[in-house]
This record gives structure tokens, C-alpha cells and sequence, in this order.
């Protein structure tokens, strides 16, 4: 995924007819049903319209006091983050709920069952770790690891253009290093505790039969 195409998934605010518009939870593109048995649908719904729907509400009530940037897309506003002439606390804010709403937003996209499997992104990703099956082992190995919550990313480097596997904390969301996402796991017990428990490295196990990209 280009960087070009995640800044025209992630434009979901805007100026219309001069009325500021608030951001808002993207619908998702097929039934919460539809990774069983892998992902369950109760856990698919609460963490599209609770989780989610959460980070939006708390991402519009840290704008409320800035006109000036609540008609701007989230990953102009994450990018922007430390240049914004704001208060420290309303910064980390929006890092945290304005990276919720960017992270599972694309994360939504990246488990859609319409997805095809990405041959230049494969051959890319063999080249780099060697195969598949090496790149799954070492993706699922560092999300096992990951202490606390937080995001297991695939993303290319901005400074070489290389693939990389990348832990993030809480949700601070990859565009804020200068990292493009190509696709992430969200590791955060709400992802996964309906149905996995304490068992995450089970989930990462059974999240790669629901990502069609590779």
C-alpha cells in the first residue's frame, strides 16, 4: 500500500460547503462474521463500534478547542503532530486516539476477505526475509514479545525504502517515524480476549489465515 493511497483511505473529514465536518468511524466492509472461525464477530463488533468509535469521540474532543485542524484528515494531523501550535496534553491526545482511529482504520482494510494476494509484495517480502514462511515466524515472534499493548508492523523505511518489522507502542501509528504501513496486527487484549484469552500468541497464529495480502 502507497502512501499515496493510505493519505486517500485516511481522508474521511473535510470541508464541505465551509461546514467543518468531524471525523467518523468508517463503516467496514463486510459482516463482523465474516473471518470466523478465526476472529469471532462478537469481538468484531466491539472493537469497530466501541474500541474504535471510542477513539473517535476522544479525538474530537481534544479539535473541539482548534478549528483550525478539525477538518483535516488524521494523517495530515499525525504528521503534523509536533509543528501544531497546541498544548502538550491535547498533543498526546491526539497522538493516541488520532493514531487509534488511523491504526484500525487501515487494519480494517488489511482483514477485508475481498483482498487478493499481493505478488510484487510477496516476491518483496521473500527477498528480504528470505520466505514466507521465515517473515511469518520472525512478524509473529516480535508480536509475541511486544510488552503491553500496542501494533506489530509490516512497513517500508522511508529513509531506504527497505521492509521492516517494526513494534509500536499504545497506538502511535507508523507515518509518525516516517514509516510507511503495509499491514499491521493490533495486540492489544481487546483485539483478541473474547476468544484467545491471555493466549496471544494463538491469535497472531490464527490472524494470519484471515490476511489475504501474502
Amino acid at each position: 500500500m502507497t502512501e499515496a493511497n493510505t493519505s486517500s483511505i485516511m481522508t474521511i473529514t473535510g470541508l464541505i460547503n465551509n461546514k467543518i465536518m468531524k471525523h467518523t468511524l468508517p463503516p467496514l466492509p463486510y459482516a463482523y462474521n465474516a473471518l470466523e472461525p478465526y476472529i469471532d464477530a462478537q469481538t468484531m463488533e466491539l472493537h469497530h463500534t466501541k474500541h474504535h468509535q471510542a477513539y473517535i469521540d476522544k479525538l474530537n474532543a481534544a479539535l473541539e478547542k482548534y478549528p483550525d485542524l478539525q477538518g483535516r484528515p488524521v494523517d495530515e494531523l499525525l504528521r503534523n503532530l509536533n509543528e501544531m501550535q497546541i498544548n502538550d496534553a491535547d498533543r498526546e491526545l491526539i497522538r493516541n486516539h488520532g493514531g487509534g482511529h488511523f491504526n484500525h482504520s487501515l487494519f480494517w482494510k488489511y482483514l477485508d476477505p475481498a483482498n487478493q494476494k499481493d505478488e510484487l509484495l510477496v516476491k518483496e517480502i521473500i527477498s528480504v526475509f528470505g520466505s514466507i514462511e521465515d517473515f511469518k515466524k520472525q512478524f509473529g515472534e516480535s508480536a509475541t514479545k511486544l510488552f503491553g499493548s500496542g501494533w506489530t508492523w509490516l512497513v517500508r523505511n522511508g529513509a531506504n525504502s527497505k521492509l521492516e518489522i517494526v513494534n509500536l507502542p499504545r497506538q502511535d501509528a507508523p507515518i509518525m517515524s516516517g514509516l510507511e504501513p503495509i499491514f499491521g496486527l493490533d495486540v492489544w487484549e481487546h483485539a483478541y480476549y473474547l476468544k484467545y484469552q491471555n493466549k496471544r500468541a494463538d491469535y497472531i497464529a490464527a490472524w494470519w489465515n484471515v490476511l489475504k495480502l501474502i
